[in-house]
């Protein structure tokens, strides 16, 4: 049974802010204004006009950029800043950017845009160090005038237009930012453009000063995840807020194989009274493999009181965490060991009642389109979907 905590929002806001600076290293900013977008028909219009507005930079890096329409209305847009005289630097990871059109590339770069790989397959660079291969950078962020941010889960495809009514249009979120946590989204840009050699400082750089919100703003921590042979901080984001939760937890997330401790501390979470909520892809999964590596885990969770929630419509593609109405944890990590321990990875820790609640709100929106597993139906499955989740199980360090 459930029991609701006593703490005031305010206080709970304050201890968890002490324990993430406490146990990242990373200090939280005060005073940001949030926006928090649902699916393509919300998140792509915002994110076009800030770059439409654009007056001196533009810094891109995202995994996906893919073909369709919207990947033409991006490279228009970035272009179009360029010709202005807007610096526009645009990095792609080189795997999950493989399908851009060719010519979209060329274009951009004919109209002054700084278009990079990241980790180029058989590159000089790579080939000296063969093991980042496995390591890319799954992070999702634009930064305009280094004032405006966004980051999520959102990548550039048609698969992500639209507003999740059907298999073709992804379920996805993403946050618009306007603060000093813009800093944190800036510096997790730098971070991955650094490898490609060419300037972090030039006379387009202004570092301004951020203007906090006259009234209100959310507490927010930019978390920065990096390819480690130990814990790292994604890891340890997601395990002060499992830990944290005292009443109810509620996560999204397009790819779900949780190591054995995470899986412990979620059954924890439940053993000590704390509702918990895990929602996924159902049946338009885009990656079959995956998805059988997570239902290899589903009978442990359920029948340790894990409610896991199977997305109907279209592929669900959001990385939302909430925990108790004051907290989330919002962008483009999963939970998995790829997030973990591979990828160049982000996350905005927000520390506010108020759009933790809103978040909470889409959270059980979207249970109506949702099925619930069953334990005891689960159980019955056939024996083929038994041996194809076991055979998964080899491969779970890489998902």
């Amino acid at each position: 049974m459930n029991t609701q905590s006593t703490i005031p929002d305010t206080d709970r806001v304050q201890e968890l802010r002490r324990r993430l600076e406490a146990l990242l290293g990373i200090p939280a900013s005060e005073g940001n204004e949030l926006t928090l977008l649902k699916n393509g028909d919300q998140i792509f219009p915002s994110m076009l006009a800030a770059i439409r507005s654009a007056e001196r930079t533009i810094d891109f890096l995202t995994f996906v950029y893919w073909k369709g329409d919207i990947a033409h209305d991006f490279a228009q847009a970035l272009a179009g800043r360029a010709r202005a005289g807007v610096q526009v630097r645009v990095l792609i990871d080189a795997v999950g950017g493989r399908l851009i059109e060719s010519d979209l590339m060329e274009h951009m770069s004919d109209c002054g845009v700084q278009v990079e790989w990241f980790r180029k397959p058989f590159s000089i660079a790579q080939l000296t160090s063969p093991l980042k291969q496995n390591h890319r950078t799954h992070r999702k962020i634009l930064v305009v005038d280094e004032q405006v941010g966004f980051t999520g889960g959102v990548g550039i495809a048609e698969e992500w237009c639209g507003d999740a009514r059907d298999e073709t249009e992804w379920r996805d979120t993403h946050v618009r930012v306007v603060g000093p946590a813009v800093d944190g989204l800036s510096a997790s840009f730098a971070q991955n453009w650094a490898e490609t050699g060419r300037p972090l400082i030039d006379d387009h750089r202004a570092f301004p000063q951020h203007r906090a919100a006259t009234s209100g703003g959310s507490i927010v921590q930019v978390a920065r995840g990096s390819a480690s042979v130990g814990w790292n901080d994604m890891a340890t984001v997601f395990r002060v807020m499992i830990e944290s939760a005292q009443d109810r937890l509620r996560m999204m997330t397009a790819y779900f194989v949780p190591d054995a401790c995470f899986q412990q501390l979620l059954l924890d979470a439940v053993e000590r009274g704390v509702q918990v909520d895990v929602m996924l892809p159902g049946p338009h999964a885009d990656k079959r493999v995956c998805q059988l590596a997570s239902e290899s885990i589903y009978a442990t969770l359920a029948d340790g009181g894990v409610r896991i929630w199977a997305f109907q419509p279209s592929m669900l593609h959001a990385k939302v965490l909430t925990i108790d109405g004051v907290a989330s944890v919002v962008g483009s990590a999963n939970m998995n060991r790829r997030s973990m321990h591979h990828d160049e990875e982000v996350v905005l820790c927000v520390l506010d009642p108020v759009v933790t609640r809103r978040l909470e709100q889409d959270f059980d929106d979207e249970l109506e389109r949702c099925v619930r597993l069953d334990p005891k139906r689960w159980e019955d499955r056939s024996l083929t979907q038994k041996a194809q989740e076991k055979a998964t199980r080899v491969l779970h360090h890489f998902f």
